[in-house]
């Protein structure tokens, strides 16, 4: 089905931060299936957990209990300091399984508060309740009618969220920073501001840390930059390095789940659990957050004195940035780019989005700076 405008190439193989097409053209990759390949393309890792697991167990059923699965549900709760996980497919599975977390708790406990307050711009998933929780331009007409019990505020605005909060009020879902909007970053505390209100008013922070978590940003949860814990926290993307395997986790109050409430064929499956547990063992080490900090702010260089000399904007933190173009010029320049084998990301006409492999080399990101000034001074032509 016609899902996406893609290009005539067909990608065949990758190896860190390189793809190679059927046509055997190579392409640094800065886009790394949207910030998915945590560890690059087709790491070492990866290839061993599969490999290893594939020969003892692919899955048993969600009805039994299987090693990788406990293994990991105790080292990720863990390092997050949350209480249980629910492993899944997909970030919208994990932010579906959130939303129903909270609903749940808000019978129980609020007297079957049910609305969620979101942020507009924001981008949860593509399932019909996700549409409706997401703040993305143009969503709320393509799919009528739309699943109602969502209050959408300006994100970073932490008054307009505490102006919404009423009885009915259950959760506040809030990416720390919004990757499909352009890497909008937040205001300094507004995670911090954010927590501080959900205590007051007793109701839920949700942290949608799909595309910031797993070292993204330079720790491994985007959430520890402002020294808070969410009540409910979800995970994708990067978690498996490549792999469909999603998250939920929930603090001890908020785990209310019981047999029944949520399930899935392949949720928890043990030879997805075993990779990311592979990827996990590499991304939580405090020696590899550090290179990815080091990393990230040579690149934040690179982009800032190339930016700043062609009046372009830059946002971002970690390895996660976007550039603002004065003009709505995006869409030509990653074509300009692509052309001359690099990928980069046009999530909106006047950004360009960067999500490039968390053990992206210095070498790797010199050469991006030399094909981005080429796309920069003539990608519009």
């Amino acid at each position: 089905m016609k899902v996406a405008v893609r290009p005539q190439r067909i990608m065949v193989r990758g190896n860190g931060s390189y793809l190679w097409d059927h046509e055997g053209t190579r392409y640094l990759d800065f886009v790394q299936g949207w910030a998915v390949n945590a560890l690059g393309h087709a790491p070492p890792e990866i290839a061993a957990a599969l490999q290893a697991q594939a020969q003892m167990l692919l899955t048993a059923s969600p009805a039994f209990h299987n090693a990788p699965q406990l293994s990991f549900a105790l080292e990720l709760t863990r390092a997050a300091g949350l209480a249980q996980v629910h492993f899944t497919n997909s970030g919208a599975e994990a932010n579906e399984a959130a939303l129903k977390l909270a609903r749940k708790w808000g019978r129980l406990n609020r007297g079957g508060a049910h609305q969620v307050i979101t942020t507009q711009g924001s981008f949860h998933g593509r399932t019909l309740a996700l549409m409706a929780a997401s703040g993305k331009p143009g969503w709320d007409a393509l799919f009528p009618p739309v699943m109602p019990g969502f209050l959408k505020v300006p994100y970073g605005d932490v008054a307009a969220v505490a102006a919404q909060i009423g009885p009915e009020t259950v959760a506040v879902m809030v990416e720390p920073i919004q990757g499909e909007a352009g890497v909008v970053v937040p205001p300094e505390g507004y995670l911090r501001d954010l927590r501080r209100l959900c205590d007051q008013h007793g109701i839920l922070l949700i942290c949608d840390e799909v595309q910031t978590g797993m070292g993204r940003t330079g720790t491994l949860f985007a959430f520890e930059h402002d020294q808070v814990k969410p009540d409910i926290l979800t995970l994708g993307k990067g978690l498996g390095g490549g792999v469909p395997i999603s998250a939920v986790l929930a603090n001890e109050r908020t785990s209310c789940f019981v047999p029944g409430d949520q399930g899935g064929t392949y949720n928890g499956n043990p030879l997805m659990v075993a990779v990311a547990r592979s990827v996990f063992a590499v991304v939580s080490h405090s020696e590899f957050l550090a290179t990815v900090r080091a990393r990230a702010h040579y690149l934040q260089q690179r982009l800032g004195s190339l930016c700043a000399q062609r009046g372009i904007g830059l946002r971002g933190r970690g390895l996660l940035w976007a550039l603002v173009l004065p003009e709505p010029t995006a869409e030509a320049i990653v074509a300009r780019c692509f052309a001359d084998g690099l990928l980069i990301n046009a999530p909106r006409p006047n950004l360009l989005r960067l999500m490039p492999s968390l053990r992206v080399s210095e070498v790797e990101i010199d050469e991006l700076a030399r094909r981005l000034v080429v796309a920069l001074d003539h990608g519009a032509d």
